[in-house]
């Protein structure tokens, strides 16, 4: 029998004591009158006499007050089931605007009419993530950086001030404290099975964020302060998502066979699988996403146990350790600082692809921004969806015995395991600076394109100089150049015209497309990578400017708006263009070629490491005076031309010197 079969819960016997048994203990039927008036309003007080305090040190005593609020949480869960939607609504639904998303909550009460288990664990979810949200959104009325953890969250003063320490301490007996139930925790990290949720904490939890709305109406009446509402994340550039073909019905009727044979899913967890399964299908893609991605965690978890030898780590933790969850399963060693063997068993691509779309801070982080409510449900795209979901599939496949397959299955599933067995990291900055670098040469390819004055009309102003030196700087980009031949790819070499045939979009489209490491990158290569986007960004906006100055004054220049000053200045900027194509080009060349050998960077003893950073850094001086002096408020062509004089020296001697390390690599 498999792993996966034998394991009947991921709840360690403490906690599954306190989630499944504990708040049930007590069997006194709870009076709903007494937290709940005629007129709809909650009695905080009557709540807050449950909560029971630790007497040497005043803090919450969880234990006593789950045992005394399990009887009020069933009273409110019968109080719903009581009630007609109609009824929810009159009496209910204005408390929930506070929120921002109140029609979320009135579907949580339609879930608590039918208690299906995974529906309930799903809304208590979906509550949890849009109640932190909101609360967020409360303490800026006051504090300034909210908290991104809901234990400090709840903890913090600000949120006290507004709502009360003794109600705050009932909020974190349900979520936001490892001592509490710690609902929220235990069902995103994929610890809780659909039938390990009480339904009545869900109903609970319902309760009390209409008595929080109460509550701060009441407050922002009294200070007479209006609550903002931060702007939900919205996922951009949606085409660097697409890594794997849109699913057909086909594919997810496959994958819901998958499922059931996989030793990749828990069988007390196979409901939540179906359901995201299932809601993927009906177009619901948060909830497809959000009942995958603790899936996703516990199976990795199972993996992560057996293969590094710790199976006392499948289960939740206790409040003083540490719990099992992504950050830990894809680092590169244990807390004991041996080797973690996970990414030896999912290979590179696959982990690549998690670091990707939950790690890495310019990618979607998709499991942090749904389960802190920072994207709106209602819009979640399906193209994001669609690669968790495929990408869950593959790991489906990979854990799966191939002789249950038929020949058909097997074709349809090949094209989503050749995608992840062939993906490559598109969040880290070693993908960012690729990306960042072909962009800022297609914007300099433009500038041949650009309107220039004609011949005849340049040679009508006198005074112009400085063409001379524009060649000059030309040449000594050409020698740099030759100086840096050997480091290039060979078929790139022409020396009758280096500038031209090497200073190419093609060569560094072939550079970009070379495979470098990403996964684990020493702390050097990460501070490096930093100076070479912060170079390559400041070479695009010298390329944007150039571009934008350029077709205003031509088109100034044509219906002879200039004045005579402004007229040389704009010829000079012409003859500047020369040789800042050659010259911004090259420095892109130089920060590919750099990328390509990256990893020699932790070859440097710190004395030559801080030379070459010092290096670098005079490079990126030299683009953001460029940047200075090339702005429609400075125009300072001249400048121009002395300052790149001065860089391409400095260029020249450290390429003399050898300490680049496209030359260590050669």
């Amino acid at each position: 029998m498999a792993f996966s079969d034998l394991v009947t819960t991921c709840l360690s016997p403490p906690v599954h004591y306190m989630i499944c048994k504990l708040g049930f203990e007590n069997k006194d039927v709870y009076d709903l009158n007494d937290i709940l008036s005629e007129s709809g309003e909650i009695r905080w007080q009557a709540v807050t006499e449950h909560v029971y305090y630790i007497e040497s040190d005043q803090s919450v005593d969880y234990i006593k007050s789950i045992r005394s609020l399990g009887p009020v949480c069933e009273s409110v869960n019968l109080h719903f089931k009581s009630l007609t939607k109609e009824q929810f609504v009159i009496q209910y639904a204005v408390w929930f605007h506070w929120t921002n998303c109140p029609e979320l909550f009135l579907k949580v009460f339609d879930v608590l009419q039918y208690t299906q288990t995974t529906e309930v664990a799903l809304g208590l979810m979906k509550l949890t993530s849009c109640l932190e949200r909101a609360l967020g959104d409360v303490y800026l009325l006051i504090g300034k950086d909210c908290p991104f953890l809901l234990r400090d969250l709840l903890a913090s003063e600000q949120l006290a001030v507004v709502f009360g320490q003794a109600v705050m301490n009932v909020l974190r007996i349900f979520i936001g404290s490892p001592y509490g139930l710690n609902l929220r925790n235990v069902l995103w990290h994929g610890f809780a099975s659909p039938q390990e949720i009480p339904a009545k904490y869900c109903a609970m939890l319902l309760f009390l964020t209409a008595g929080l709305g109460q509550l701060l109406q009441a407050y922002l009446l009294q200070t007479k302060c209006v609550l903002t509402h931060r702007p939900y994340v919205t996922f951009i550039g949606l085409d660097e998502f697409n890594v794997f073909p849109d699913l057909n019905d086909e594919t997810l009727s496959i994958a819901e066979e998958l499922v059931k044979v996989s030793s990749f899913v828990l069988k007390t967890m196979l409901p939540f699988w179906m359901a995201a399964l299932t809601a993927f299908k009906q177009s619901r893609y948060a909830d497809s996403v959000i009942l995958l991605l603790p899936q996703l965690e516990v199976g990795l978890r199972v993996l992560f146990t057996t293969t590094n030898k710790c199976p006392n780590r499948l289960l939740t933790a206790e409040p003083s350790a540490l719990y099992t969850t992504f950050h830990e399963m894809l680092a590169k060693h244990l807390d004991n600082e041996e080797a973690n063997q996970l990414p030896a068993v999912l290979e590179e691509p696959a982990m690549e692809f998690l670091w990707d779309f939950l790690n890495h801070q310019e990618g979607p982080r998709v499991r942090d921004r749904l389960s802190h409510g920072e994207i709106n449900l209602e819009t979640f795209p399906r193209e994001v969806a669609n690669q968790i979901v495929a990408f869950a599939i593959t790991l489906l496949c990979r854990f799966s015995d191939e002789q249950m397959f038929a020949f058909k299955e097997r074709m349809v599933i090949e094209p989503l395991m050749n995608c992840s067995n062939c993906y490559r990291s598109r969040f880290h900055p070693i993908s960012r600076l690729k990306k960042q670098v072909l962009k800022c040469m297609k914007s300099i390819h433009l500038w041949p394109e650009l309107p220039a004055v004609p011949e005849e009309h340049i040679q009508t102003v006198k005074g112009l100089e400085g063409s001379m030196e524009a060649s000059t700087l030309i040449f000594m980009v050409s020698e740099i150049i030759s100086q840096l031949q050997q480091c290039m790819p060979q078929n790139c070499y022409s020396s009758h015209d280096a500038i031209n045939s090497i200073l190419t979009e093609r060569l560094l489209i072939e550079l970009c497309d070379k495979h470098i490491r990403t996964l684990y990158s020493p702390r050097p290569v990460l501070e490096i990578l930093v100076v070479l986007r912060k170079i390559s960004a400041q070479c695009h906006q010298v390329s944007e400017q150039v571009i934008a100055s350029t077709e205003l004054r031509y088109k100034q220049w044509m219906n002879k708006t200039l004045r005579s000053r402004q007229r040389h200045n704009y010829l000079r900027m012409l003859n500047s263009v020369k040789f800042l194509s050659p010259v911004l080009r090259l420095i892109l060349l130089l920060i590919t070629l750099e990328l390509v050998n990256i990893h020699l960077v932790c070859k440097k003893n710190p004395s030559d490491y801080q030379q070459y950073l010092k290096f670098l850094k005079s490079v990126l001086q030299y683009t953001e005076n460029l940047v200075t002096y090339t702005s429609p408020e400075k125009n300072k062509w001249d400048e121009t031309m002395e300052l790149t004089n001065k860089a391409l020296i400095k260029i020249r001697k450290i390429s003399d010197r050898k300490v680049m390390l496209m030359q260590l690599a050669t």
